[in-house]
């Protein structure tokens, strides 16, 4: 659904100026008068006019000493002059970088500050984007534990009903997340480039592929379902459970097509608290219409699982409706301002959303067929292995939460700084936020692997189940550094335009470390923990691959002209 609102962080020279604060290049020391020029005089000649002799007189005042007046003679070599540069080369003193001590000036930097970049202005910005983000995650990954317990409540068919739905609309929605991705890497770089026309036309160009696409895929489910669940297996019951439900669900990711895309343009505009305050609503909404329809309390209708796909229904609706509400209300003339005199000029970037979009669609594809390979490699070791990993992967969708936020984030700001023409400036912003990540998911892994046994209990009450979980969250505490760092540089490589990277990423992944080695693993008989460690190597190659790939420096080059 929805995410979060504005970085409150100030402009980009603001920025700059504040996280690199003390840091003093060459060209700057050649321009620096007063008390430091002044100081690297003081104690070599008694006589010598110091810079503060030279500043102690206002502009314009006929007692202020000029270079003019100064006499060549009483100097020991030419130096700088009321600012002017002369051909002596300044004291190595003060062209070096200061190290700030802890005066109030220049306060010393907390350890999480030094690790992590949170010190510096664009730590900070990092953090106000992505915190509304993962706030945002959170209400969806709780609206998706809401729905499946209470439908648990009306039994196994139901419960089986809504998996189908579902596992079929996340593959709509990887498409349209996709879509989101180019939308922010195009919008971001018009913003930053100080063209809000531009980033008007990318998103009204995003807003009609994204309902192209959720219609396409909204027809194949509404016009043959019966079909579709066929394919996938589902028992005649089931499959009468789950067809009205489905229609429901995917007539509501016709609204989410909109609103998601409108979602990610505001983030393009650095405002994620506003999606997350719709979130807040609509999940609100989602969860008090799924009391009242699917238990029919205080005179409704008892519904069931039909009730389910109504509350979704309707929840979208107040969603897209809020969303167009901001959307009027955003300045005129603003990269988010957009009206129907938009779509014209955006016809002529739909072929870049699209070019953009495929690889993510195509990353989707590749992690969930990966998924489901290791899915059915764990049916070896039995239903025990089988129910923790579904509850593992709970856990798991909770652990990503950090890593999507930072990645959202970091697209933002490096689209932004790539549209202004500062591609050194956007891999300082990728590096810090990998830096940032990382020293999240220690702490992210310590909680995980300290506390892995109660976490697992907040799951499930099965003791063989809770068992076998352990060796799982221990693996998944050990990935959590790679995990949260390929997701940050993922977010870099995509604001820039380059989905393609991380797709090839995915695909090393997965398949060239998770597979085989879980294959492996289990076809010689090995314990089950050989299975999971293969989620660990997954995470680290792609880490590293990003990393690279990160470092070379392509992706300055890979994104939208």
């Amino acid at each position: 659904m929805a995410a979060g609102r504005r970085g409150e962080g100030g402009s980009d020279d603001e920025d700059e100026a504040s996280s690199d604060t003390g840091e003093i290049d060459a060209g700057q020391s050649r321009q620096l008068t007063g008390a430091g020029l002044a100081g690297s005089a003081r104690g070599a000649d008694p006589d010598r006019i110091t810079d503060a002799d030279l500043g102690a007189a206002p502009a314009g005042d006929p007692d202020r000493i000029d270079a003019d007046d100064v006499d060549p003679a009483d100097m020991d070599e030419p130096r700088l002059i009321d600012a002017e540069l002369v051909e002596a080369p300044l004291d190595p003193e003060l062209t070096a970088e200061p190290v700030p001590d802890a005066s109030p000036l220049h306060p010393r930097p907390s350890l999480f500050g030094r690790l992590s970049g949170t010190g510096q202005a664009r730590g900070r910005e990092i953090w106000s984007l992505a915190l509304p983000i993962m706030m945002s995650q959170v209400l969806v990954s709780a609206v998706g534990l809401i729905d499946i317990a209470m439908v648990g409540r009306l039994g196994a068919a139901e419960v089986a009903a809504v998996g189908y739905a579902t596992q079929l609309h996340f593959m709509a929605q990887s498409a349209l997340f996709a879509i989101g991705f180019a939308c922010v890497a195009l919008m971001a770089r018009a913003i930053g480039g100080g063209n809000p026309a531009r980033a008007r036309a990318a998103l009204a160009a995003s807003l009609a592929v994204a309902l192209t696409t959720a219609s396409a895929v909204a027809a194949i489910a509404l016009l043959a379902p019966r079909a579709v669940l066929e394919w996938l297996n589902a028992t005649p019951e089931v499959a009468e459970l789950t067809i009205p439900y489905m229609r429901l669900l995917f007539a509501s990711s016709l609204l989410l097509s909109i609103s998601l895309t409108l979602e990610h343009g505001l983030r393009a505009n650095r405002d994620t608290r506003t999606p997350m305050r719709i979130a807040v609503a609509v999940t609100a909404a989602k969860t008090v219409l799924n009391t009242l329809l699917i238990f029919g309390l205080f005179g409704a209708p008892r519904l069931g699982i039909v009730g389910a796909g109504i509350a979704t229904l309707i929840s979208q609706i107040i969603a897209l409706g809020a969303f167009l509400w901001v959307i009027r209300r955003q300045p005129a003339g603003g990269p988010v301002a957009l009206g129907i005199a938009d779509f014209a000029p955006g016809r002529r970037y739909l072929r870049e959303v699209v070019r953009v979009a495929m690889p993510g669609v195509g990353e989707r594809v590749v992690l969930n067929l990966a998924l489901l390979d290791y899915f059915a490699l764990l049916g070896g070791y039995g239903t025990v292995a089988i129910a923790a990993y579904t509850v593992g992967v709970r856990i798991l969708a909770f652990s990503w939460i950090p890593g999507t936020g930072f990645g959202a984030a970091t697209a933002t700001l490096v689209g932004q700084q790539l549209g202004a023409g500062d591609p050194d400036g956007a891999e300082r912003t990728g590096w810090l936020a990998a830096r940032i990540a990382f020293v999240t998911a220690i702490a992210l892994g310590l909680v995980g692997a300290l506390a892995r046994e109660p976490l697992a209990r907040l799951f499930t009450t099965d003791a063989a189940t809770v068992e076998m979980l352990g060796p799982f969250m221990l693996m998944l505490a050990l990935a959590q550094p790679m995990m949260q760092v390929h997701f940050a540089l993922g977010g870099a490589h995509r604001g820039a335009g380059d989905t393609w990277t991380p797709l090839f990423a995915a695909a090393m992944g997965n398949w060239g470390f998770r597979v085989p080695v879980a294959t492996l693993a289990a076809t010689m008989g090995a314990p089950l923990i050989w299975v999971w460690l293969a989620l660990v190597l997954d995470h680290a190659a792609r880490m590293i691959f990003l990393g690279i790939a990160f470092a070379r420096g392509g992706w300055k080059r890979r994104g939208p002209k």
